[in-house]
């Protein structure tokens, strides 16, 4: 039986759902509402590019395993479709001995995700990997990568419209209204009908959600991520991807090194709050999602629980002097000069009203719709994998059925 399904959000997640749909139900009418006029213009298009595989993520979470199968998916996808990828490999320093138990547990929790060839590095071995990188020991991470995201959200687009579906652009959804059969949605490219509706908003599905009569029992935080280039001269302080050990202590991975697809070096980022769900600087203001912001306990609740995090975070972006002490526990012959301003993005980042962050994905299913409630990084690497969870519990679909991308078998060894 033939099902009207549409996706509200064209980031890749959202276009992932709809390729993964597609494949596994090819009856299916499906539409893609996208509010931007072109795909992945927000999470998708202002992240690092990096291809994440795992580590950080506690054992048996959605995030550990779909962010392991997910690298797998995604290369594959990226070789099939000419994307510009890379598998560099990481290293995870410990630049105190305070941190090398956290990075033993780190190592140990990546061999429990099942990732493949992890080694343990002392100090000489890193720098032979990492020349200018300081450490007393460190974990290599072989599997982590880089890509050109926005080139996989155009490749998912030509895919899904050479399967028959649809990707509608310059369409805001501001109406939802339940009918006895399914939903009609009213946009600002008309109204679409449908039967079932998914919805991987990101910066909005929390609001997309309570639209469809959801309650917000969360709320999207959004958090801006800032990164400095390294000037051309300095960025052969850097080989691969080099991060730090994070501090158990607090909720963000803290800063590192990115290198990027098309040449060059990130180095960040920082995480302070947007006054904009897509504020990317802080000239961005958005009255409504300020308020919406500061309305709201558990942000109030977060910032008196990490006063000393929130204050350097801030900080970090207005002095790059600051930015660059924080970078050189990892590469001591950084200089402020090195940095040179360099892109941002927003996190969509659901928070629980008592301050504390959601940390695993999140979908909150109802007899005619599934929303994604929270999908922050790793999303984009395990976005396919995402796909495959999401489409998996929709009730028209036969979970024995075929998929355009094959389920890869985690092997721990």
């Amino acid at each position: 039986m033939s099902r009207r399904v549409v996706i509200i959000g064209g980031g890749i997640v959202g276009l992932a759902v709809a390729r993964e749909l597609l494949a596994r139900a090819p009856e299916s009418a499906v539409t893609v509402l996208e509010k931007e006029d072109g795909v992945g213009r927000h999470q998708s298009g202002h992240n690092s590019g990096v291809l994440h595989a795992g580590l950080y993520y506690l054992p048996g979470s959605l995030k550990a395993r779909l962010a392991v199968q997910g690298i797998r998916l995604m290369t594959a996808f990226c070789r099939e479709h000419s994307v510009a990828h890379e598998i560099c490999g990481k290293v995870v320093v410990a630049t105190e001995a305070s941190e090398l138990p956290a990075l033993e547990k780190l190592w140990e929790r990546g061999q429990r995700n099942g990732l493949r060839d992890l080694r343990r590095l002392g100090a000489a071995e890193l720098r032979e990997i990492e020349p200018h990188a300081a450490g007393l020991a460190a974990v290599r991470v072989p599997e982590e990568g880089i890509v050109d995201y926005p080139a996989v959200c155009a490749a998912l687009r030509r895919v899904i419209q050479s399967a028959g579906g649809s990707v509608v652009t310059g369409a805001r959804v501001e109406r939802i209204r339940e009918t006895g059969a399914g939903w009609i949605l009213g946009t600002t490219a008309g109204d679409h009908e449908c039967d079932y509706l998914i919805n991987c908003a990101g910066l909005f599905s929390d609001r997309i959600a309570a639209l469809a009569g959801v309650a917000r029992t969360v709320r999207i935080v959004p958090f801006r991520g800032e990164y400095f280039l390294l000037r051309p001269e300095a960025a052969g302080l850097v080989r691969h991807l080099v991060y730090p050990v994070p501090d158990a202590r607090f909720p963000f991975l803290g800063v590192h090194f990115t290198r990027m697809i098309h040449g060059g070096v990130e180095a960040g980022p920082n995480a302070v709050l947007a006054l904009a769900r897509e504020g990317y600087s802080w000239k961005n203001f958005s009255a409504a999602d300020a308020v919406d912001a500061a309305g709201f306990p558990g942000l109030w609740r977060f910032v008196r629980k990490y006063p000393s995090l929130c204050g350097a975070e801030v900080l970090r972006s207005f002095s790059r002097a600051f930015a660059c002490r924080s970078l050189q526990k990892l590469v001591p012959a950084l200089r402020p000069a090195d940095l040179l301003p360099g892109g941002a993005g927003v996190r969509a980042q659901a928070m629980h009203v008592d301050g504390t962050l959601l940390q695993d994905f999140w979908f909150e299913q109802r007899p005619r719709a599934l929303h994604v409630l929270n999908a922050p990084s790793p999303a984009a690497t395990a976005s396919l994998a995402i796909a495959q969870e999401i489409v998996g519990r929709l009730p028209f679909v036969d979970r024995a059925g075929s998929t355009g991308l094959r389920p890869v078998k985690l092997d721990s060894s």
